[in-house]
This record gives structure tokens, sequence and C-alpha cells, in this order.
């Protein structure tokens, strides 16, 4: 038993300040932001999270990072009457018609597209906005787990504040990457309600001097499309090329987005960084574009369906590092399904 119990001391260690929380595995380190984070807020924190096997490192803005509570719709009538209780504006966010301004009207083309019309049930945008919190942690057998829970603090006219979003994230021992699970339970009705976040996250480079190329399962056939990092050098708006969307496309039996780390120096390729979500069908909106500034997105909307308040939606995915495009959907072909994540002293578990 003494034995065991210093093999797990050894696996994990889990260290942390009034500003954040730092996890060492036996193949990964990671660190959750409480506080005053390197970019944002939610999620992994930028730079932070190392395969130990290849000593490569996420080269975009963190992981996992969680956005606005949203639905489809147009805010033309109120978006920039709506402001946040510490004095930001809302603005308009996705509405972008009668921008006079050329330089905004030509990033909201470029940051949102002009084909589908979103708009924001409540806030604050998480990653950015969100106060200070205190993640609990829990350490069982062959696993560490965070759980952060957050209340939306304001609303669009006719909603209320107050819906709960909770990320949870588990660390498996042995394993080069993590499970996170990202729940909302609503306070309001909508129609088509979902939660925006980046899976796995954005990447930054010049002219492809981080990554070789992306995969996305669910574009060109069941085996998906490899894209080479030159298609990502000039810009180009989410609803252009390499997106998706449940009403437009069929839904694949995987969803599956990576992108090949390359190392700057040498120019050689290591291993894939990849975003796994386990449901497919809980996916309405997904795309991978190039912004101006060097920046790939790869945002994800998950639920996307009808909710009424006291409901909840959630989704699993899971993050992390791999040799090969197999390798993925191996993984995924033993978690696939899964919507939920729970974790007690007894362990962890997906559900259905």
């Amino acid at each position: 038993m003494a034995a065991q119990q210093a093999e797990e001391a050894a696996s994990f260690r889990v260290t942390q300040d009034e500003r954040a929380i730092k996890i060492e595995t036996d193949k990964l380190e990671a660190v959750i932001p409480k506080k005053n984070p390197k970019h944002w807020m939610t999620g992994i924190e930028k730079g932070s999270f190392l395969d130990k096997a290849t000593g490569f490192r996420e080269v975009g803005d963190g992981l996992m990072v969680v956005d606005w509570l949203m639905e489809a719709g147009s805010d033309e009538t109120w978006s920039e009457k709506v402001i946040a209780p510490d004095g930001h504006g809302v603005g308009r966010y996705t509405w972008f018609e009668n921008e006079t301004d050329p330089a905004r009207r030509h990033y909201a083309l470029m940051a949102h597209g002009s084909s589908h019309r979103k708009r924001m049930v409540e806030g604050p945008q998480l990653c950015h906005r969100m106060k200070p919190v205190e993640p609990e942690v829990l350490r069982g057998d062959g696993f560490v787990a965070v759980t952060t829970t957050y209340r939306f603090e304001y609303a669009a006219p006719g909603r209320k504040p107050g819906s709960r979003w909770t990320q949870r994230i588990v660390f498996p021992k042995g394993a080069r990457y993590f499970v996170l699970m990202d729940r909302v339970d609503s306070v309001n009705d909508s129609e088509e309600m979902f939660l925006r976040n980046d899976t796995p996250g954005c990447v930054r480079h010049d002219k492809g001097d981080t990554f070789s190329e992306v995969y996305l399962s669910y574009l060109s056939g069941p085996k998906g499309v490899r894209i080479p990092s030159s298609e990502f050098f000039t810009p180009f708006p989410p609803d252009l090329k390499f997106g998706y969307r449940r009403d437009t496309h069929k839904t694949p039996e995987h969803f599956i987005r990576a992108y090949r780390l390359r190392d700057v120096a040498t120019g050689k390729d290591g291993p894939w960084l990849a975003g796994l979500t386990l449901e497919p069908s809980v996916v309405y909106e997904a795309w991978c574009s190039q912004r101006p500034g060097s920046i790939i997105v790869m945002i994800e909307e998950v639920h996307g369906r009808r909710v009424k308040a006291e409901e909840s939606f959630s989704a699993v995915h899971i993050v992390g590092y791999f040799d090969t495009i197999e390798e993925m959907h191996k993984v995924y072909d033993l978690h696939k399904g899964h919507t939920a994540l729970a974790v007690d002293e007894s362990g962890w578990r997906m559900i259905k």
C-alpha cells in the first residue's frame, strides 16, 4: 500500500497559489488560472500545456476557452444598449449591416462571417471578463480533477442573468490528454441556445512556422481532410471554407479537430494537438478560419437546441497530444457518445 501511494504521489503533483493551479502528471503539465491569467480565464492557460514525451506546447491562447451563452438571431435593435455591470459594452457583436466604420465592419465580417446571425443570451464573455474563481481540486486513484463554476452576470433584454456554467477537467494517469466537460444550467428559455468555445484552441503562427497542417474529421468524406498550413497564410471569414453546420452537413461519425505542431527552430513536425468532441450531434456549428493578425480560430458551438429554464445541456471533449490521426480515432471509438462527466472520491466516469 505504501509503495502504491508513493507511485501515485510521483504520478501527480498539484501546486497552487492565489493566481493559478498547476497540474503535473506523468505525461503532461497544465495550468488552470484563478485570476490574472496570461491570456484567458477559462480552460488551460496559454502556453502551459506541455507534452513531456516530446517537449512541445500549445501554440495559441490556451485550450478549451469559453465565450458567451448565445442563441441564433439578430441583436440589431438592442446590441448597443446592453452594458455589463462593470461598464463594458457588448456592442455590435454579430450585427454589422449598418456599421459605418470600415475597420469595424471588416473585422466583424472576417471574425464572424455574414451567413448565420447569432446574439448573446447572457454574459459576460467568460474568457475575457470573468471575475476570480476558486476551482475545486479532487485527487483520486489514478486521476486529478478540477471543477470550476460561474454564474453569468447580465442578460439580453427580456432575459434574466444567472445561468450556471460548469467546467470539469480530469487528468488521467498515463494519458497524454485530459477529459473536459462544459455544462450549462439555464435560467432562460431559448429555441436554439448554445455555448461557444474554442476546441481545442486557436493557433498563432507566422506563415505556418508553428504548425504544418490542420486535420478536420468531418469534411471531405469519412476520413476527413488534412489541410496544409499554406491555406492559412491569408485571412478568410469562417463561412468561406472549412466550416461545419449541423443544418447543412451530415453528422459525422467522429468530430475531431487537430493541428500538427512544428518546431519553429528546425521546421520538423511534432505531435498532433487534437480536440475530440465525443458526441458529434451536439456540435451546432464549428469553423476553422484565419483572422487578421496571424491567428487561426477553431470556434465550436455546442447544443444549439431548444432549452427551457431549469434545463441543462453539456458536452464532453478529449484534448491532448497524439502521434497519429489513427490514434485519435482509436481513442474516440473507446469513448464515443458521452456528453457528461462525473467525479467523486471513488473515481471519475463519462455519462451518455
